[in-house]
């Protein structure tokens, strides 16, 4: 029962970040695909229909997690306080920079809500790759399953650890060129003329970054963390996972270049699924390692709600994913087309 509400809980985020990242992309980058307003309210009717409800999937991962975890939940919250408060703050001000940005007919007052759109679209991924890398490399857990971080103490996995180091960094970096990628991918799917063509060049330079950054920060996980390699050889689903990333992120490239953007959009999110499974499957059953002492670690099996709780809130859970995906192919089909110059505030396409 554990095993499988810590598989629930890891498909949850990750489609949390498919779904969620691709609209973080598209506001990174939105200031360089749209140049004029009219192509700036071009990218915010792509993502308009989208974004609050994408943010959706981040509250059921939680539920997910304070039904089948609790202890995993609170003293994540806990020690990534931090973090957590910069992420709401991030996802706050996204949300306001949407609504607001065309309450007045002003030049500066759009320039600075597009500004700060894009600052906190570029943040939030940095974020959440951050707090992922820590997740991997572990943090300081006390033998009462608590720890704390500050932003940053001596800038290395090794020493005294802080929510930003350079290894936590790559993975933030890592996190943005990923789903900048995925945003850019988006756009060319849902947009025409010159905003598809600048999401096209942006996808054709970002990919190489990924490429570059997988690699560096999947070396420095192999250095920093015991075990990882024999983990990886070990167990079945981290082969095919790893196979399935691998192998999305080259159609995506093979579709982008053959003028496929729905294709190559599925398989980014298909990428990303799969590197997020694959590190699951390498962590597991670890949800929060200790880095000073491994026996400290919380995993699904210590730190599982009872087996009443688990079995009770399975017979609910597939009722509401079930209702959450018929949202989602209801609202994409709703949306289905390109969404042309825009010639309006509103949300919308064709």
């Amino acid at each position: 029962m554990q095993t499988l509400w810590y598989t629930l809980a890891a498909a949850m985020m990750a489609i949390y970040v498919v779904m969620d990242g691709f609209d973080f992309g598209a506001g990174a980058l939105h200031l360089w695909v749209a140049r004029t307003d009219r192509e700036r309210r071009q990218v915010f009717s792509a993502i308009g229909p989208f974004w609050n409800g994408n943010e959706v999937w981040l509250v059921a991962g939680g539920g997910v997690l304070f039904v089948a975890f609790p202890r995993v939940l609170a003293s994540g919250l806990s020690g990534f306080y931090l973090g957590v408060i910069m992420l709401l703050w991030v996802l706050i001000l996204r949300g306001i920079a949407i609504e607001f940005r065309s309450h007045i007919e002003d030049h500066m007052w759009r320039a600075f809500w597009d500004a700060t759109f894009a600052v906190a679209s570029t943040l939030a991924p940095v974020l959440f790759g951050a707090v992922l890398g820590n997740l991997v490399r572990g943090v300081p857990l006390q033998a009462d399953g608590w720890f704390a971080l500050s932003l940053f103490e001596s800038w290395s996995p090794r020493g005294a650890l802080g929510l930003l180091d350079w290894y936590t960094g790559l993975t933030g970096l890592l996190a943005l060129a990923a789903l900048s990628h995925h945003g850019a991918l988006f756009l060319a799917w849902k947009t025409d003329g010159a905003v598809r063509e600048r999401s096209l060049q942006s996808a054709s330079r970002l990919f190489p970054a990924v490429v570059a950054l997988w690699a560096v920060v999947t070396g420095m996980t192999v250095t920093l963390v015991p075990g990882f390699t024999a983990t990886l050889a070990a167990r079945p689903i981290a082969w095919i996972a790893s196979a399935a990333f691998v192998g999305a992120l080259g159609a995506s490239w093979l579709a982008r270049r053959a003028g496929r953007d729905l294709a190559a959009f599925v398989c980014s999110g298909a990428f990303i699924v799969g590197i997020l499974g694959a590190t699951a499957a390498c962590l597991y059953p670890v949800m929060i390692r200790s880095h000073d002492d491994p026996a400290r670690s919380l995993t699904a099996f210590n730190a599982a709600g009872t087996h009443h709780s688990l079995t009770t809130a399975l017979l609910w859970w597939p009722v509401g994913f079930v209702l959450a995906i018929v949202y989602v192919v209801v609202l994409f089909r709703l949306h289905r087309g390109k969404v042309r110059s825009a010639g309006s505030e509103g949300y919308g396409g064709d």
